[in-house]
């Protein structure tokens, strides 16, 4: 079973709001085994024919990381007796618009916004964000 599932995409107008989340299935349903509270979590995002690149991360004590292209628009959060993690955007543009996919490494990451941390992905929800 895939580990994380992504909820929310969908469209919107340039300017406006969406807010995605991310829910995680623990062992024995996958094979995330520790408790989530010690899974560092990202959100990237892939637009068609451009490589996959990142856009926020969240470690184990909340800190966040931010791309520098979202700041001030996207907030990130976690909420662990849920298992899952959200993503708010709102000042969406279009360039905005891609597919968002979240993923979650055990522990502390040192690169956050670097994909090769992570070994836990989601499929993706598509956010089209129109002018």
């Amino acid at each position: 079973q895939t580990p994380l599932v992504e909820s929310g995409g969908g469209s919107a107008q340039a300017g406006g709001s969406l807010t995605l989340s991310c829910a995680a299935s623990q062992y024995p349903d996958s094979s995330i085994r520790y408790p989530y509270s010690e899974y560092s979590l990202a959100w990237f995002r892939q637009a068609s024919g451009k490589e996959r690149e990142a856009v926020a991360a969240i470690d184990t004590d909340g800190t966040p990381t931010y791309a520098d292209s979202i700041k001030g628009r996207f907030t990130i959060s976690r909420d662990n007796a849920k298992s899952t993690a959200y993503l708010q955007m709102s000042s969406l543009k279009p360039e905005d618009t891609g597919t968002y996919i979240c993923a979650a490494e055990w522990a502390k990451v040192n690169w956050p916004l670097s994909h090769v941390e992570y070994h836990y992905w989601g499929q993706g929800t598509q956010v089209t964000v129109s002018s």
